[in-house]
């Protein structure tokens, strides 16, 4: 009975552990970006410092401290097995940027040999993908 009980709990541990920083508010800190077309080919490339950051319910994103857009999180899936390091989030949104202008985008956080990047997708627009590598991913408060 002991070892069954001890088995739950390294599994409830491990289960926790490998959510981690899901259901958290991140910072995400960039400094270049690529746009890609539909098929994954660079069409674009600008050092621009991005701030992104993530909350329970809510994004924003600053791209070199001047231009700002903010949304709200529709729907999420989060597994990231070592935290900030390997896994994957996708983040569904609604973004408002400058002019008010609401769209739909999918934001899709990779984490793969402790490289971490972000590929954000707006709905109807196939041919400018963004994506962007973080050189600093930190839980806030």
């Amino acid at each position: 009975m002991k070892t069954i009980a001890l088995i739950l709990s390294l599994l409830v541990a491990g289960t926790t552990l490998s959510f981690a920083q899901c259901g958290k508010k991140f910072t995400i800190t960039t400094s270049k970006t690529e746009h890609l077309d539909s098929n994954g080919n660079v069409t674009r490339t600008d050092d621009e410092k991005a701030v992104v950051v993530i909350g329970k319910a809510d994004i924003n994103i600053s791209v070199n401290d001047d231009h700002k857009m903010s949304g709200t999180i529709t729907a999420d899936t989060c597994n990231w097995p070592i935290a900030y390091k390997e896994g994957k989030t996708i983040i569904k949104a609604v973004i408002a940027d400058q002019n008010g202008d609401n769209k739909n985008v999918t934001i899709t956080i990779m984490g793969k040999d402790g490289k971490v990047t972000l590929l954000f997708e707006l709905e109807g627009e196939p041919d400018d993908r963004i994506r962007v590598a973080a050189d600093k991913f930190e839980e806030t408060v």
